[in-house]
Parts: structure tokens; C-alpha cells; sequence
């Protein structure tokens, strides 16, 4: 089966998540639904003295009685089971023997506080001052550093585990990271270049350096007090966005060799959208034409019209420019009929490199089960977003086709359409 472009169309046969709401699917989504928060107060480190004492953590069984992993070994371990889970649903390929190439979207890696204090401690212990040369030459003959801070270590190991061909694709585009990742294995199939392929997205820095560093771009919450209420998108006391955790893994499929497998198709990819505008390190142009484009190019590549659009999976980061943007942009392609619009981040945070895919993966289910996720703690309305953004509630409805956002710091936008099995 061909689409419009005459191109294979790619289906969905498994899904696989990890949020701050719980690992799976079946602890995932039924909180989303009920509109449960996954955000707490930060525990892993000390937070004293910090404006943002807050995140949607995902905490680990095997921290419980251990020091807590640092961040590229918490993406790998939580990549690991959302990665299962999909294959256990998709019933694709025998473990460690997956018949395509892995996409990986993940944040980029660096060397953090547990293993800079080791470095530190190894230094004074003889008898130096831990300075930069003192704990580079610490740092001699320490594998285990080496391959936790290696660029694509995460995913050659990944690679290996699962078994998947070819090398794999690591990609870090900011907060679009997980819809990239989804729309360069779509395009690996499109172009007959495998049948198969696994999409991720994963993300676990929360981390001091991170947080630090988001909260000196003002662009955290400082809603500490309640930490539940504290990720309000849309809302008009919104103040910024909670950092977060997860993984979502996808697997796609040409969907004729789904099909005659008989594998359970859950969705179809049906469009991708990507434009960047280059305007800023962290902010989008003000004129919207990237954010507006992405979403024109995913309708288009999917051969749809605005109005075919049942529900919109907002990028919705709390932030007053995005969440301002995103409304500019909807009504610039959808005019005065946008579709309901929701943002999952209010209650699992923004998720970062994970998000476009968790995101994807809840689109599909809303798509699946006829319920759309609420945007919770919506409160007060503000006058400048004229969305209806399914506040507070979810709602049922019949949808067959899902336009799902993420607008990434820096301009990297990318806007994924999911729609409903053809009949």
C-alpha cells in the first residue's frame, strides 16, 4: 500500500514508554488521562540555594540502595525498557536480532558532578590540588568514564543489545530530538532502505549543571511550593516550563510487511514537517514562519487539509513566548477552526529529547482509545491563547488524524502526523 507520494506507508506495531508517571504504557497513560502529575521535588541532589527545586524525575529501583546514575547512564537504562516494551508489542524479531537500523534521540553527553567528585578525590588522595590537569590525569585508565561520556556510545551499545543492522543514528536536535528521530526512520523506509527501523527518544538530565543552567535562560518554574501545579501551559500565570525525564521507543514498519506478518497495526505516520529558522541560540522568530512551516509541511506530506485534523498534541511548554507562539502558528494554519489542542508537559514536564516521541506515542493511543489527554492546572484562561486546549479534563472524541508539535530551542522545529489505520 502506497501513499499519496506513492511512497510505502509506514505503520506503527509497537510502542514503548517511561515517564515520571511510571514504566509503561499501562502505568503511563491511564495517569496522563486522569490527569495526574508526575512532577516532585528533586531529591538526587542537593538543591539548596536553587531557584528550581522541582522536576519530573524518573527514579531508578536500583538508586534506591546506590548512588544515582548519571545522566548518559540513566538515558541508556531507561531507552533499554521503553525499547522492549515496543518490541514485546510489536512481536518484530527475536531478542537481540531486530531486522533494521536504530534511530537514537538523545541530549548530548558530558562529564558530570558524581564522576568530576571521583576525579577530585582521586586527585587529593595523592596529594594534589583537584585542578583541570590534576583531575585529566586522575582521569587516565578510567574506562568506565571513557565509555559513559562517548558521543554515541548510548547508542552502539543500544545497537548491540537489540541487535538492530547498520550503525546506528545518534541525532540531538533540542526539544524535537524524539520527532526526528521518528522522521528519519520514516524516511529510511520510504526510501527502501529497510522494512524495519526503531525510533527513540530519551532524556534523563536532570542534573545540577542542567537545571542551573536552564534556570540562569529564566526559563524554568520557581512554583516550588506545589510542585504539582507548577507545569500550567496555556494558563495565564504560566512561568515556565519543569524539566524532565523519559523514553519512548517506536517501531515502525512498511506497513505492507507489517500486514503480511499480521502484525497489529496501532497507527500510521502518515506526514513529517521540519523547518528551522536560525534566528536565535534559544529562541524562535518572532514572525512564526518556521513554526508555521512545519506544520504546513507535515499536512502537506501527508496529504491532508487543516480541517482533517482531529486533535493537536502541543509542544506547550508553559513558557509565556512558546505557548504564545503555538497559538500564533495554529491559527495562522487552522484559522478560526483549529482542531482541540493539549499539552501532556502539564502533567510529565518537558521531557526534552524524549519529548517528540513520548509525545508521538501518545497521539497514537489518543487515536486509539478516542480520548484526548487534558491540559491540567488551566486555571485562569489568558486572553492571548483563543485555543481550545481541553483544559483540565479529558475528553472523548472520534480521531483519525493527529498533528503532533515540537519546537525546539535554536529553531528546530519538526511536526509529525499520525492518523488512523486506512480503512
Amino acid at each position: 500500500m502506497k501513499d499519496h507520494l506513492g511512497r510505502p506507508l509506514v505503520a506503527v506495531t509497537g510502542l514503548g514508554a517511561v515517564t515520571p508517571l511510571g514504566f509503561g504504557l499501562d502505568e503511563t497513560w491511564p495517569a496522563l488521562l486522569a490527569g495526574r502529575s508526575g512532577i516532585r521535588r528533586i531529591t538526587r541532589f542537593p538543591t539548596e540555594h536553587l531557584r528550581t527545586t522541582i522536576a519530573g524525575t524518573v527514579d531508578l529501583p536500583e538508586e534506591a540502595t546506590g548512588e544515582p546514575l548519571t545522566s548518559p547512564r540513566r538515558v541508556e537504562r531507561i531507552a533499554t525498557l521503553a525499547i522492549e516494551e515496543a518490541l514485546g508489542m510489536s512481536g518484530l524479531g527475536q531478542l537481540g536480532s531486530f531486522p533494521g537500523p536504530l534511530f537514537v534521540g538523545m541530549p548530548p553527553v558530558e562529564v558530570e558532578w558524581p564522576d568530576r567528585l571521583s576525579l577530585a578525590r582521586a586527585a587529593l588522595a595523592r596529594g594534589e590540588e583537584p585542578t583541570y590537569r590534576a583531575m585529566t590525569a586522575a582521569a587516565a585508565g578510567r574506562h568506565d568514564i571513557h565509555d559513559t561520556v562517548l558521543g554515541f556510545g548510548i547508542g552502539e551499545r543500544l545497537s548491540a543489545r537489540f541487535g538492530t543492522r547498520g550503525a546506528p543514528v545518534s541525532i540531538t536536535t533540542a526539544c524535537a530530538t524524539g520527532a526526528s528521530s521518528i522522521q528519519l526512520a520514516v524516511e529510511a523506509i520510504q526510501r527502501g532502505e529497510c522494512t524495519a527501523a526503531i525510533a527513540l527518544g530519551a532524556d534523563g538530565t536532570v542534573q545540577p549543571e542542567s537545571l542551573i543552567r536552564f534556570s540562569l535562560l529564566s526559563a524554568l518554574s520557581t512554583r516550588n511550593d506545589e510542585p504539582e501545579r507548577a507545569s500550567r501551559p496555556f494558563e495565564k500565570h504560566r512561568a515556565g516550563f519543569v524539566m524532565s525525564e523519559g523514553a519512548a521507543a517506536l517501531i515502525l514498519e512498511d506497513y505492507d510487511s507489517a500486514i503480511a506478518r499480521g502484525a497489529k497495526v496501532l497507527a500510521i505516520v502518515s506526514g513529517c514537517g521540519e523547518r528551522a529558522d536560525s534566528f536565535h541560540r534559544t529562541r524562535s522568530n518572532p514572525d512564526g514562519n518556521a513554526v508555521i512551516g512545519a506544520m504546513r509541511v507535515a499536512l502537506s506530506d501527508a496529504g491532508l487539509r487543516p480541517e482533517d485534523i482531529s486533535y493537536v498534541n502541543a509542544h506547550g511548554t508553559g513558557t509565556p513566548e512558546n505557548d504564545k507562539m503555538e497559538n500564533f502558528g495554529m491559527r495562522a494554519v487552522f484559522g478560526d477552526n483549529a482542531p482541540p489542542i493539549s499539552s501532556n508537559k502539564s502533567m510529565i514536564g518537558h521531557t526534552l529529547s524524549a519529548a517528540g516521541a513520548l509525545e508521538a506515542v501518545f497521539s497514537i493511543l489518543t487515536i486509539r482509545d478516542g480520548r484526548m489527554p487534558p491540559t491540567i492546572n488551566y486555571d485562569e484562561p489568558d486572553p492571548s491563547i483563543t485555543l481550545d486546549v481541553v483544559p483540565n479534563t479529558a475528553r472523548d472524541a472520534t480521531v483519525r488524524h493527529v498533528l503532533s508539535n515540537s519546537f525546539g530551542f535554536g529553531g528546530q522545529n519538526t511536526c509529525l502526523v499520525l492518523s488512523a489505520e486506512p480503512r
